[in-house]
């Protein structure tokens, strides 16, 4: 059993508590379930902003704790201030130290788009996003049918919402290809063992049809590989560790931003 089979099994297991713990109609009761979400394709396609979705993440199970002492509301308003086009929130606990609070709390503290990073595996989860603030979802190709992604993306967009896929190879983008998406991401990551090449993205730039926005995420550390993946067809850049790992996670994007 790999990394990833172990996040999905405990993933099964929190989704049934929290089903227990808060109904739907308990998550519908939210403030923030009835706003208006901002859209991704907007903020991507802003000239005014970079095109970076700047993740805010504690620890990942490859690295281990990355930058636990930074505050999520502060660093996020940070990564906004250096043009972030959305932001990105882990929200699992297990194996990230992920806190569906911390969420709110950057919900609260942007007015740019916030995308929920998790393991999505059940449609409650998807209200849930909706429910905490978020205004895009994250679905993982390698853990869902294509079925599952049809549906999922289906309920997603009927509540506001914006889908990202993410794929690591041609199989997983084939199956997950929907009308429903928004953007593709593909994971430079290899969820299965976590090495990391960025060259992924480029060999799959040419298959993504051109009307879903393309998404390059993570094993980004320079601004010269931004300039290359943009020439390649790529809008967005989801960049994490490479902020989280310095001490001022905020400052660090503005550093980077600076080279661009």
């Amino acid at each position: 059993m790999n990394i990833l089979d172990k996040i999905v099994l405990n993933k099964r297991k929190e989704v049934a508590r929290a089903k227990l713990a808060t109904t739907y109609t308990g998550l519908e009761e939210s403030d923030f379930f009835h706003r208006e979400c901002y859209s991704l394709k907007d903020f991507l396609l802003d000239p005014q902003k970079t095109g970076i979705i700047a993740e805010f993440k504690r620890k990942s199970p490859s690295k281990g704790i990355i930058n636990d002492k930074v505050k999520p509301e502060v660093v996020t308003k940070g990564y906004a201030a250096a043009g972030a086009s959305a932001i990105s929130v882990l929200t699992d606990r297990n194996f990230f130290m992920g806190r569906k609070l911390d969420l709110v709390k950057v919900r609260q503290a942007n007015t740019i788009p916030v995308l929920r990073k998790d393991f999505m595996i059940d449609e409650y989860q998807i209200i849930e996003a909706k429910s905490l603030g978020a205004d895009i979802i994250l679905l993982i190709a390698a853990i869902l049918t294509a079925e599952e992604i049809n549906k999922m993306a289906t309920l997603a967009k009927s509540l506001g919402l914006s889908v990202l896929l993410e794929v690591h190879n041609l199989a997983e983008l084939q199956k997950g290809i929907h009308s429903d998406l928004d953007a593709i991401g593909v994971n430079n990551r290899n969820l299965a063992d976590f090495t990391v090449s960025v060259q992924t993205s480029f060999e799959l730039a040419k298959h993504i049809p051109d009307e879903f926005l393309k998404v390059s995420e993570s094993a980004i550390s320079n601004p010269d590989i931004i300039k290359e993946l943009k020439k390649a067809g790529f809008n967005g850049f989801l960049i994490g560790e490479n902020f989280m790992k310095q001490p001022d996670p905020g400052s660090a994007m503005m550093e980077f931003v600076g080279h661009l």
